[in-house]
C-alpha cells in the first residue's frame, strides 16, 4: 500500500511547483533502491540500506558533484576526493553509523563484479545513528543487504518512512526515515528540476514546524509520548539532492548548502551532536573516465538562485514527507517511537492557516 505525503493530508508548503513524482527520481536518470531489514530474533534489528544510482553509468561516465557538511558529527565517506576531484564516480548508499564500512564497500563489490576498470573506487555512503530501535552493535547489515539495495534500485514513485537506511530512524521526536520531493523549475527559470531525498534522524520536538504552524508545540508530549525520557538533539540528517541543471562542481556546493535552509524551515539548528551532511551532484555534464578534454556547460551565476530556492524547498518537503510516512515502530529493548498523527497535524496547520 502507499503511503500517504504530506500533499495528500492537504497541506502544501514553498511556492515552487513539485515535479510530476514529487521525488529525486524526477531528475531524469536517478533510481533508488532499498533494502529494509525487521527482526526481532537472534537480535532485535530495526535497519536496512538505501541506494541513489545518479545513472546508471555512473561507475564510467562521472558527473559533477559537491558536499556540505553543516554539522560534522557523522560519516559521508569519499568526500574528500570528491571535494578534490570534484566529481562522483559511484552510486551512494545511505544506512546506519556502524554499517557505513560495509554500505561503502559493496559499491566496490558491484563494481568488481560488473568489471568496472577504474584503478581503485572511493565510494561515497552516509550514514544516520539508529541504535534507539535497532541494536546496531551486532552489526546486522550486510554486503548482501548493501548489494540488494544497489541492484533492485529503479525510477518511478520511491517508498518512504520505515525505510531502507531510514528504517530505524527518529526525527523531531516522532518515527523517521526516508523522505523524498522535488521542485521543477518555470521555462522562464530554465525548466531545471531538483529533487532531493533525506534519511531524517534528528530535532526537538519543540522545534518541529509546517509552514507557519509550530507543530511541535501543538502536539506535546502530554499528547504523543516522546520515545526518550530526556528527549536531546541527538541525531542527524543525510540530504542527497539532484539536479538536470547544468552545474560546475564548486555550483553544486552551492546547491548542496542550501539543504541547510530547508533544515532550518522544519525546525534543524545543526546540535553539537548532529551530522548535518549534504550532497548535491548534476546530471547535465558527462566526464568520462578515460577522456583527455571534455566539454562542460555551466549555469549563469543568477540563474543559479531559482535552483537554490527549488533545494531549500525539497528539502523541506522531503523531511516532511519522511515524518507523514512513517509509522509507529517498536523495537530494541521495547522502545516504542510513535508515528506523527496526520489528524492533529492537520488540525495544527489549520490554526496558522493564512486568512485572507
Amino acid at each position: 500500500m502507499t503511503k500517504p505525503r504530506l500533499r495528500d493530508l492537504g497541506i502544501s508548503l514553498g511556492q515552487l511547483a513539485p515535479g510530476p513524482l514529487n521525488a529525486i527520481t524526477d531528475v531524469a536518470g536517478v533510481k533508488v533502491g532499498f533494502t529494509t531489514v525487521i527482526q526481532d530474533t537472534p537480535h532485535v534489528v530495526r535497519s536496512g540500506v538505501t541506494a541513489i544510482w545518479p545513472s546508471d553509468s555512473i561507475y564510467t561516465d562521472h558527473l559533477f558533484a559537491g558536499y556540505h557538511s553543516f554539522n560534522g558529527n557523522g560519516e559521508m565517506t569519499g568526500t574528500i576526493w570528491l571535494q578534490e576531484q570534484g566529481t562522483l564516480a559511484g552510486p551512494v548508499t545511505i544506512t546506519n553509523t556502524h554499517a557505513v564500512g560495509v554500505a561503502r564497500d559493496a559499491i566496490c563489490h558491484l563494481a568488481a563484479e560488473r568489471f568496472v576498470e577504474n584503478a581503485w573506487h572511493l565510494p561515497v555512503t552516509g550514514e544516520t545513528w539508529d541504535g534507539w530501535l535497532s541494536d546496531a552493535e551486532t552489526f546486522p547489515i550486510t554486503t548482501e543487504h548493501a548489494l540488494s539495495a544497489l541492484k533492485t534500485a529503479q525510477g518511478g514513485p520511491v517508498a518512504e518512512g520505515n525505510v531502507g537506511g531510514g528504517t530505524g530512524m527518529i526525527c523531531h521526536e516522532f518515527k523517521g526515515g526516508t523522505g523524498t520531493a522535488s521542485r521543477r523549475l518555470s521555462a522562464e527559470q530554465g525548466g531545471w528540476t531538483v529533487g532531493a531525498l533525506v534519511q531524517a534522524n534528528y530535532g526537538l520536538r519543540e522545534m518541529l514546524r509546517c509552514g507557519h504552524a509550530p507543530v511541535g508545540l501543538e502536539i506535546g508530549s502530554a499528547v504523543v509520548p516522546p520515545a526518550k525520557e530526556e528527549p536531546k538533539d541527538q541525531g542527524s540528517i543525510i540530504v542527497i539532492l539532484a539536479t538536470d541543471a547544468p552545474l560546475l562542481p564548486i555550483q553544486c556546493q552551492r546547491l548542496a548548502r542550501r539543504a541547510t535552509t530547508g533544515l532550518a524551515w522544519v525546525g534543524g539548528f545543526g546540535s553539537n551532536s548532529s551530522g548535518d551532511i549534504f550532497l548535491a551532484f548534476s546530471t547535465a555534464n558527462v566526464v568520462q573516465a578515460a577522456a583527455k578534454m571534455v566539454e562542460v556547460r555551466m549555469l549563469g551565476l543568477d540563474q543559479c538562485t531559482p535552483l537554490f530556492q527549488a533545494a531549500a524547498e525539497a528539502t523541506e518537503e522531503a523531511i516532511w514527507n519522511a515524518l507523514v510516512a512513517a509509522e509507529t515502530m517498536t523495537g530494541f529493548k521495547g522502545r516504542k517511537v510513535h508515528a506523527l498523527p496526520h489528524d492533529l497535524l492537520r488540525q495544527a496547520v489549520a490554526r496558522y492557516q493564512r486568512r485572507d
